[in-house]
């Protein structure tokens, strides 16, 4: 081992300069499970946490606290994540009996009917009480404290956005020399992470009720989020590990001959869904590349300024290797009656619907097929992943790896201001 990995190493033993970046994605988090589960095989068995930062958004929120209060173990963390995940069904994140769901589409079509009902005016299309119940009674808030201070753990970051100031807020809790930050619609903020911020991360705009912290209101935390890598770099992470949830592939366009659907409502949802939970991270993955680049001509590969320090990262990203729209499609039938009506009425089941579904589709066989298929990703790229993990810079271009080559949709070839030499 090189002195400079002794100094970057904590109790677990591993690169400490490494941090996780899970971005949102609904029921599509069960992927990156899958991905850590493979990891957490990888590594020695009784491995704490081996990443410095842990910077989650909307349900990859919810998994970055759960690895955050069993730091100890990374091992154990994952299989109580599994255990979730592999056993969800929908009735334990929101309430969709029938006489519910009967109830909030009454609510909602007198509200438009009346023009409103005043302070009774409906709040969200799902109730998702049984979530807050799931969560309070699987994670322990206290013990994340208890990792940081015995080093298991730098910091976890939650993000969710302010309805009232309009700005991206990651709320953090780390060692006291992590330190809040403030930039253009986006900031740091130093808190004891608590339940309210993992509802207010996950709170889907108009699906979810929003979350009252202090005395503003937040939502799902990809709203706004335009630098979701950020957050860890804040925090002092020098490498990120970044686990996608969305297949580049784009959807094959109708034939010349062949009519062309008008889009339906559902398809629309998803495509909102779509982009944000994903965009902004595609966004900052080609802005960190710019980056890198630029740097490249830079002593030390790091530049010091007003700004702060802007330094060379190293990113290893996990997308997943298939179509998750073509996976939540076989998976359907499991979704409660319920459910699957309001789906049908929104044309969530017609063409290009599934693309909804695979973020809203929280059951068991959807999700364990999302699990296998992380897991056989990662460990198709287990040689790679265990570099990475043990310290090792990636040798691809602008030092980025497992993003660019999933698609043709991205240039090669990134255009990029070069620094002259001085005059």
């Amino acid at each position: 081992m090189t002195a400079d990995r002794r100094q970057s190493t904590g109790p677990g033993g591993l690169n400490k300069h490494i941090g996780l970046v899970l971005p949102g994605g609904g029921a599509r988090g069960a992927y990156q499970v899958g991905v850590l589960k493979a990891l957490a095989e990888l590594l020695p068995r009784r491995s704490a946490n081996p990443f410095a930062v842990l910077s989650g958004t909307s349900a990859g929120a919810i998994s970055a606290a759960v690895l955050a209060s069993r730091a100890r173990s990374f091992r154990r963390a994952v299989t109580d994540l599994e255990r979730v995940w592999a056993n969800f069904h929908s009735s334990q994140v929101f309430r969709c009996d029938a006489p519910t769901m009967l109830k909030s589409s009454l609510h909602w079509f007198a509200a438009a009917v009346l023009g409103g009902l005043g302070p009774r005016n409906p709040k969200a299309l799902l109730d998702n009480d049984p979530l807050w119940a799931l969560l309070r009674g699987r994670i322990n808030f206290d013990s994340i404290q208890n990792g940081i201070d015995k080093g298991y753990l730098g910091a976890l970051a939650i993000t969710a956005a302010g309805y009232g100031s309009e700005r991206s807020v990651t709320f953090y809790q780390g060692s006291p020399d992590r330190q809040p930050w403030e930039r253009v619609r986006r900031k740091g903020r130093s808190t004891r992470i608590a339940l309210e911020h993992l509802m207010a991360s996950v709170a889907v705009p108009l699906v979810f009720p929003p979350v009252r912290i202090g005395q503003e209101y937040f939502g799902d935390g990809a709203m706004r989020q335009a630098r979701p890598l950020s957050p860890a770099l804040h925090l002092g992470a020098r490498r990120l590990l970044v686990i996608g949830v969305r297949n580049e592939a784009p959807e094959p366009l109708p034939g010349p001959d062949e009519a062309v659907p008008y889009p339906s409502f559902g398809r629309i949802a998803g495509y909102i869904l779509d982009a944000l939970f994903m965009d902004g991270l595609s966004s900052d993955l080609e802005n960190l590349i710019r980056i890198n680049l630029m740097l490249e001509s830079v002593p030390g590969r790091v530049m010091q300024g007003e700004f702060g320090q802007l330094h060379h990262t190293d990113a290893f990203i996990l997308l997943p290797s298939r179509d998750l729209r073509a996976i939540a499609a076989r998976h359907v039938q499991e979704m409660p009656r319920p459910i699957r009506t309001l789906m049908r009425g929104v044309g969530a089941l017609n063409y290009g619907g599934s693309q909804l579904l695979s973020y809203l589709l929280f059951e068991s066989g959807y999700t364990r097929e999302l699990i296998e298929l992380g897991y056989e990703d990662a460990m198709g790229r287990r040689d790679d992943l265990l570099d990475f993990m043990a310290g090792q810079p990636i040798q691809s271009p602008a030092g980025i790896t497992g993003w660019r080559d999933l698609s043709e949709e991205y240039s090669q070839r990134v255009r990029v201001l070069k620094m002259a030499d001085t005059v």
